[in-house]
């Protein structure tokens, strides 16, 4: 449909999963688009292979947004090689599940820089770029649980709900350029990791849910297509969900 065609996106931790539908459904909309990987190397190389099947311009950057430096350095290579950077999607994250009588500081830290500071250390990196082209939009990656919390994920969920104040604020500051930021908040989504747990224990959390399945990464891809694209011109400090009414 070419929704993107003349774009130029940046997706995070785009090696796998959601990520990688993302970074999938750009291409085929016509964006070109640069992602980064940190430890799936072959994967990233193999992605990067992939969308330049559809004729457009792709580029994959070993990187690591948790880091502020590297992240600037990452944003300033992105503008230098496509030449203008419009839709940064921050979807990099981790999970170190515990409860939290036996979560440790470092876990949480960990959770803390990957998950939250990342969306900093990358949107204040490319605030000057969009906030000069007077456009852009940043589509950053919270959770359901982020919302209404969950057992054993304190940390993620932490993470998760400050996503969205930041979001909220960056909408706030940057609207008057033009530039807008939201948040997608995915439910249960069948990734790679779902699929070496037990089939049981899946099959339980697919009947807790009213539309009774789990959700896949290309239904969040839509999502971040629509907020990426023109048609969701007014639509800023937004969240939305995308989880079979399992949170309404």
């Amino acid at each position: 449909m070419g929704l993107l065609t003349g774009k130029v996106a940046l997706v995070t931790g785009a090696s796998k999963g959601i990520g990688k539908a993302i970074a999938i459904k750009f291409a085929q909309e016509g964006a070109q688009v640069a992602f980064t990987y940190l430890s799936s190397v072959e994967k990233g190389q193999a992605l990067e292979s992939e969308l330049k099947k559809f004729g457009i311009t792709a580029k994959g950057y070993r990187s690591d947004a948790s880091n502020y430096q590297a992240a600037e350095e990452l944003i300033n290579a992105v503008v230098e090689d496509f030449g203008a950077l419009d839709i940064l999607v921050n979807n990099a994250g981790i999970t170190r599940d515990n409860l939290l009588m036996r979560m440790t500081e470092e876990s949480w830290d960990e959770i803390m820089n990957v998950n939250l500071k990342s969306c900093f250390n990358t949107v204040k990196a490319v605030s000057r770029t969009m906030m000069k082209a007077k456009s852009g939009s940043i589509i950053n990656m919270t959770s359901v649980v982020g919302i209404k919390g969950n057992a054993g994920q304190a940390n993620y969920a932490a993470s998760k709900a400050g996503i969205i104040g930041f979001t909220k604020s960056v909408a706030l500051e940057l609207g008057s350029r033009n530039i807008r930021c939201n948040a997608v908040a995915p439910g249960f989504i069948e990734t790679e990791m779902t699929e070496v747990l037990d089939e049981k224990t899946v099959q339980g959390w697919r009947e807790a849910i009213p539309m009774k399945r789990g959700g896949q990464p290309e239904e969040i891809a839509d999502v971040c297509v629509f907020l990426g694209s023109e048609m969701s011109s007014y639509i800023s400090g937004q969240v939305i969900h995308v989880n079979g009414a399992m949170y309404t």
